[in-house]
């Protein structure tokens, strides 16, 4: 039996949205058609790493007004070489979302495993059995922060279910999923 491997996923070439601002910067935030954002001053500093669940994320830059998460639109995340047992997700979603994600393998083969986020707003509830990795003590809108409304950051995993090296994952067409970071694991078991 090897050891565990945890493998960051550098997703910034894929950041296309703003989901984190500063109250002097509230306009720019975009998690939903309302563009809330979570407050950068709650978040893990940029570039740090980040565990959870003894899981090791890298967390990407937020308040800059730069883009700090994807939004699904279908992107191709490229993978370091290798055999995973799970991809962990930070992840947060309008409103509660499920959609596939596409593994493709080296071989060739490809595996579809449903991507499942629950809504990023305090009142509702872990609704897919994710962990709240990242809580938030109040949300930014466009013009004002509201207090007493939590946000939050899940932590999700997909199971890679065939013991062959992954290439890349192919995530699903469904803006209302946000990813911030992604890490691959393998569980050391060859």
């Amino acid at each position: 039996m090897g050891t565990a491997r945890a493998v960051p996923i550098d997703l910034g070439p894929l950041f296309n949205n703003i989901g984190a601002t500063v109250e002097t910067d509230l306009g720019r935030g975009g998690l939903n058609v309302w563009k809330n954002s979570l407050p950068a001053a709650d978040l893990p500093a940029a570039g740090s790493l980040f565990r959870y669940t003894d899981v090791p994320f890298r967390f990407p830059e937020v308040g800059s007004g730069l883009p700090d998460n994807v939004r699904c639109e279908g992107q191709r995340v490229d993978l370091p070489p290798g055999r995973y047992d799970w991809i962990y997700l930070l992840a947060c979603s309008e409103r509660r979302s499920e959609d596939v994600v596409h593994l493709h393998y080296a071989s060739g083969e490809a595996d579809d495993e449903w991507l499942r986020v629950s809504d990023f707003w305090a009142a509702a509830p872990s609704h897919f059995g994710e962990v709240e990795a990242v809580p938030c003590s109040r949300i930014h809108f466009p013009r004002h922060v509201q207090r007493g409304i939590a946000p939050r950051i899940w932590q999700q995993r997909l199971p890679v279910p065939r013991q062959q090296p992954l290439a890349y994952l192919r995530l699903p067409d469904n803006i209302a999923i946000h990813v911030f970071a992604m890490t691959a694991v393998s569980m050391g078991w060859c």
